[in-house]
């Protein structure tokens, strides 16, 4: 993030005294990449996304976005995938894996209304509808609670045991925001945004299949629905783009 600021920075600096907003006869598209910032549960910084935007006239602009890293409506910060290694308690016996496969994306559409400004500064009203989905899917081979009967208990090696599981969820959220361009270069700018949000997600039953020297069998947990409002905690985004 240091590293980012200190480009930003330099970015900012680097600007001709004569770099201006474009008018929408000049350039009608903007493609921009964002670094988004959660204040749901506390300060984190959440995958980016990329936005395009088609403006209609100088005042109006239609935007699409896409972004991969969970519905925004906690901190995620996770990885795609993990590997867990467990050694084997027999030398001659491979260990034991637990693989994490994880997937999200969301999209959201919506428009801006762009006030006068002035030439380098381009502020604007904005709202939008979002759509998301992720799924989780965990693999173990060999590898068991330390204690078969507790679920609580940790993970470790365990020969003949083997637990596949699944689930997954969908999202829809609306939001309102205001903003701005500023344009440090010709058709290059850099923006700050920030939204009040209103989310619904809905997780998928989870389905588990256990395998064990004794026998297999499978569950299934059913899934639940949470809203979030962030009335006072805004979700909000650095953004650099170039207008064309």
């Amino acid at each position: 993030m240091k590293k980012f600021m200190i480009f930003v920075g330099a970015l900012t600096l680097s600007g001709t005294m004569f770099a201006q907003k474009p008018a929408s006869d000049d350039a009608h598209y903007s493609l921009e990449g964002l670094a988004n910032l959660n204040t749901t549960d506390g300060m984190s910084w959440t995958a980016p996304s990329l936005r395009l935007r088609y403006f209609v006239n100088d005042n109006f602009a239609a935007r699409l976005q896409f972004g991969f890293g969970g519905d925004g409506s906690s901190a995620t910060g996770l990885p795609s995938k993990e590997t867990h290694n467990y050694a084997a308690t027999v030398a001659t016996d491979p260990n034991g894996t637990a693989v994490i496969n994880r997937s999200s994306m969301d999209v959201k559409l919506g428009g801006e209304y762009h006030l006068k400004g002035t030439d380098r500064m381009s502020p604007y009203f904005t709202a939008n509808i979002g759509f998301g989905s992720g799924s989780q899917k965990q693999t173990w081979t060999d590898v068991y609670y330390s204690d078969p009967l507790d679920p609580t208990s940790s993970l470790g090696y365990a020969k003949g045991f083997s637990v596949t599981a699944s689930g997954g969820y969908k999202s829809l959220g609306f939001g309102l925001g205001a903003g701005f361009d500023y344009y440090v270069a010709d058709n290059i700018y850099l923006g700050l945004e920030l939204s009040l949000t209103k989310s619904r997600v809905k997780n998928d039953d989870t389905v588990t299949d256990v395998t064990t020297p004794a026998g297999t069998f499978n569950s299934t947990s059913l899934g639940s629905t949470m809203s979030y409002t962030n009335i006072g905690a805004a979700h909000g985004s650095i953004r650099i783009g170039w207008r064309f």
